[in-house]
């Protein structure tokens, strides 16, 4: 039989796209953010430099450093994404929703063609699903989380409970059982959805079954700024089983 170059070559003619991400130096979830990523898109990761403080304030607000997360943003550009995403919860709500702004503007001057924060997809995808009062989960201390309810205030979205964890350090060693314990905890008759916290939680297995379990939208900071950045550069994401992924115009805005 002969060799026909072409059957071997066609299946690697699939055109891909690119999104950058900025994840803080400690993200340890790359492998859960590529499971929402469409086949035809790649993801080109790098991470802030190292802070060594704990997982407080001071750490999210070094995280968000306008000229920190500039430069960032220019080291991802050379493979032409389409958009950056900046993957950290806590350093895009720390300065509350006009921080926020400020930090995507950061990431817009610095060239991104796009621009998303985590915080920025929460708040889309919330108004996506019409949900108004929320029950939240995080593995922060106090402080943090209270960063987290105050940004939700300003959007306009109540917080009917919340619970956090208190930790400071290692948050991606937390367990699914501990996750599912906490929604379980956390959740009430009057939120219309759970969101859960910090993109260094593991959550993507977990997500279908608990939505069946409370029989409501649970969301999670890896899965809405996937869902979110993809939408916005008209994909809709991996992960067909979530409320979020598989809502009607969770495709292009």
């Amino acid at each position: 039989m002969a060799f026909d170059p072409a059957a071997v070559v066609r299946p690697a003619l699939l055109a891909q796209h690119g999104v950058g991400v900025v994840a803080p130096f400690d993200f340890a979830l790359d492998r859960e953010l590529w499971r929402w990523t469409p086949d035809d898109v790649s993801l080109f990761l790098t991470r802030l430099p190292y802070v060594p403080v704990p997982v407080t304030v001071e750490m999210a607000a070094a995280l968000s450093d306008h000229a920190v997360v500039g430069r960032a943003t220019r080291d991802v550009l050379a493979p032409e994404p389409l958009g950056v995403v900046f993957a950290c919860a806590s350093g895009s709500f720390v300065h509350g929703a006009a921080g926020e702004r400020a930090l995507v503007g950061a990431m817009e001057d610095a060239g991104a063609p796009a621009a998303t924060t985590t915080s920025g997809a929460l708040v889309d995808a919330l108004a996506l699903l019409g949900v108004r009062r929320l029950a939240v989960v995080t593995p922060y201390i106090d402080a943090v989380t209270q960063r987290l309810l105050t940004f939700l205030a300003e959007h306009g979205v109540g917080v009917v409970a919340s619970v956090g964890l208190g930790l400071l350090s290692h948050i991606w060693k937390v367990g699914y059982e501990e996750v599912v314990r906490a929604v379980s905890a956390v959740d009430r008759p009057d939120a219309d959805a759970v969101f859960i916290s910090c993109t260094n939680v593991p959550t993507y297995d977990i997500i279908a079954p608990l939505e069946r379990m409370i029989g409501k939208p649970v969301l999670t900071a890896n899965q809405v700024t996937m869902c979110m950045a993809l939408r916005r550069m008209g994909w809709r994401a991996a992960g067909e089983d979530q409320r979020l992924v598989r809502h009607p115009d969770a495709t292009a805005a």
